[in-house]
């Protein structure tokens, strides 16, 4: 429940949230997360916060992160809509939180960093999101009876076993996941991809809401609608709040579940991954268990079924009288951490930025580049400047898109991608950069043959961004 939003929240919201309330919000000018990222970032870079903008003397903090000070000035003086939302909110028992409080999920900001949602919409208590020992149980909308029993059979054992299940809330193994602890006296989170007002209007969740059994969270506005887009990015988020993941279907190289796995196993790494052990093959899950996922052991009792979860949690965090949700005080992974020192040691302000660094600190990147021999590639980078190669290939993309950026600020150039690449002399793939630019209505692709130019309509935005 919304009680007062604290400064920063509010600052996060008239930013970057569409304040959707009984009609549409203005959303035109929002900030993407890109886009807030990289404020953030810079706010951090120079001992500010979110909440810092909306002082009355805000201008020189707008001036020192190179953003537009028209278009914050027009998102921040949505005060009147902001309080009519936050009220509408309110008597829907729908709160909110931004990473920037206290009462954020630490787990979250712990595993995800700065890829963990700025904003979280809830209903329910959000205590829950802070048991220690749940399980994330994920798989497809579209499957049959057996495995929805089978589901809801492992999610039964969680429950009577004291742990949450997470899961998405979707049809399929989403809602047996969540039925089949709560109908067995468990807790369940479920993380929305959009209709959460709707969700938590629903007569059987209502109880289960104001029994705090059920919390029901979303990283977007409460009236936002379910898109596959936000399927994906909330994946992350699931996997997050667990300490185990099952997966129990997918279909191999497709679909949302195959996605948030293979994030998970091949980029967070954050939770163990476990797929069914099933009777017959399973293309899916054999692929699945080829990118590292392990086979769940069928526990079939309560006690077995804790011993799996806190033997992944001593291997992660130490004896159970060690473990805290604290992130001064949660042992990182040896990879994070390697990673983490190598930056600090040669870049210290990257490392507090996170992955967006300014535009100062971007100069002083590539005059380090520059010294290394050619081909300049993440390997040569990594090695040259101790950091990993992530690290690199990060820099490496960032230097490509700000100097296409600046390739095309006259309005009358278009190349193709070959002759782009040929000319920023960066040796890192560059269509992701144009495809982002594009996207971002910087560039507009043109076809036979594809070719770039400026997006002379929004030529402005360039000056908005450096």
């Amino acid at each position: 429940m919304i009680e007062t939003l604290s400064l920063n929240t509010k600052a996060i919201l008239l930013l970057t949230a569409p304040l959707i309330s009984g009609g549409r919000g203005r959303e035109a000018a929002l900030l993407t997360a890109k886009e807030y990222r990289a404020l953030a970032a810079c706010l951090h870079s120079i001992k500010a916060k979110p909440a810092d903008l909306l002082q009355s003397d805000a201008d020189s903090l707008m001036n020192q992160c190179r953003v537009g000070k028209e278009r914050l000035d027009a998102l921040l003086g949505r005060g009147f809509l902001l309080s009519q939302v936050v009220e509408y909110w309110r008597t829907r028992a729908i709160w909110v939180v931004s990473r920037a409080d206290d009462s954020y999920p630490p787990i979250l900001k712990e595993r995800l960093k700065w890829d963990a949602p700025v904003l979280l919409y809830g209903c329910g208590d959000i205590g829950i999101a802070a048991a220690q020992g749940s399980l994330a149980i994920v798989g497809s909308r579209n499957v049959n009876e057996s495995l929805k029993e089978y589901t809801r059979d492992v999610a039964a054992l969680s429950a009577k076993a004291g742990r949450t299940v997470v899961s998405g809330a979707a049809r399929g193994i989403d809602q047996a996941a969540m039925n089949g602890s709560l109908e067995a006296g468990g807790k369940a989170i479920g993380v929305l991809a959009g209709d959460l007002e709707r969700t938590i209007m629903n007569r059987e969740h209502r109880n289960l809401l104001l029994e705090e059994r059920l919390l029901l969270i979303s990283p977007y506005d409460p009236k936002a609608r379910f898109n596959v887009g936000h399927a994906m990015q909330r994946n992350k988020t699931i996997y997050a709040l667990a300490d185990a993941a099952l997966v129990v279907n997918a279909t191999a190289n497709k679909g949302g579940t195959w996605a948030g796995a293979i994030e998970q196993l091949q980029k967070y790494r954050t939770v163990p991954v476990y797929v069914r052990s099933p009777s017959e093959s399973s293309e899916g899950i054999e692929a699945l268990q080829r990118e590292g996922a392990k086979p769940w052991p069928n526990p079939e009792t309560s006690e077995s079924f804790k011993k799996i979860l806190d033997a992944e949690a001593d291997k992660k965090y130490g004896a159970p009288a060690q473990r805290t949700l604290s992130m001064d005080v949660r042992e990182e992974s040896a990879t994070a951490k390697e990673d983490r020192q190598a930056a600090a040691r040669t870049f210290e302000p990257y490392a507090a930025a996170d992955s967006t660094p300014t535009d100062e600190l971007l100069d002083k990147i590539m005059k380090q580049i520059e010294r290394v021999d050619v081909p300049k590639t993440k390997a040569s980078v990594a090695e040259k400047l101790k950091v990993s190669k992530k690290q690199a290939k990060d820099w490496l993309e960032r230097i490509a898109e700000r100097k296409i950026r600046e390739l095309f600020e006259s309005a009358d150039v278009c190349k193709t991608e070959k002759e782009i690449s040929k000319e920023i002399q960066v040796s890192v793939p560059i269509r992701g950069c144009l495809q982002r630019l594009v996207k971002e209505n910087l560039l507009v692709k043109i076809s036979r043959p594809v070719r770039y130019r400026s997006s002379e309509s929004n030529q402005s935005l360039f000056d908005q961004r450096d």
